[in-house]
């Protein structure tokens, strides 16, 4: 019998097998670089062919890339060694093997969603760490994105989501204005893990 996990992967090597390029960046990542640290560590989470594991590297972080596609894996290593970009890469079940807490500066998801990573996501942040989220969300302006709704997030459910972190930045343009421009049928989300005691004393 074929595991879940081996029926995953399989779909998406079939899609990425097919695909050019490291991708496209995420729009809340290449909007809001200036929000980056000078320094620190970074996770790319289902990072597919790793157009923002990429950036992130540029940007001087060090970059760990985690996607369950072996074919998505291989096509970003090859890439990263090609632009002479140091990231550790990763063959990685994120839903059986989460991060562990208080290890990443930085964590970005892109057109990823699993509601039971949450909690997951804001412990593995270190204190001050940010988070960038975006996905697809409940309208369905463009026909993109999954079919499914359970795969699409709800009217603001990214706050809800992550409600203990602190807001940063958030955009939902849903069928607002003109619909030809703007972003849409997109959730983007940054919040911020509230500094320790003795890090906000640090501050003062």
């Amino acid at each position: 019998m074929i595991s879940q996990e081996h029926a995953i992967r399989e779909k998406w090597n079939l899609r990425h097998a097919d695909a050019e390029g490291p991708g496209q960046v995420a729009a809340v990542l290449v909007n809001n670089l200036y929000l980056l640290p000078s320094e620190g560590r970074a996770l790319d989470l289902a990072c597919g062919r790793g157009a923002n594991a990429l950036l992130l590297a540029r940007s001087g972080l060090a970059v760990a890339a985690w996607d369950i596609s072996d074919v998505a894996i291989n096509a970003l290593q090859a890439t990263a060694e090609a632009q002479h970009l140091a990231i550790d890469v990763q063959v990685r079940d994120v839903l059986a093997r989460p991060p562990e807490p208080e290890s990443f500066d930085v964590i970005l998801v892109s057109h990823f969603l699993e509601r039971n990573l949450a909690d997951s996501l804001v412990d593995a942040l270190r204190p001050g760490g940010l988070l960038f989220y975006q996905t697809f969300a409940h309208s369905c302006l463009t026909g993109e994105g999954p079919k499914n709704p359970a795969f699409r997030l709800g009217r603001n459910e990214l706050l809800a989501l992550f409600s203990s972190l602190q807001l940063v930045y958030y955009r939902e343009n849903e069928a607002l204005g003109n619909i030809a421009l703007g972003l849409r049928d997109l959730a983007l989300f940054i919040g911020q893990k509230p500094a320790t005691g003795k890090q906000a004393a640090d501050v003062l």
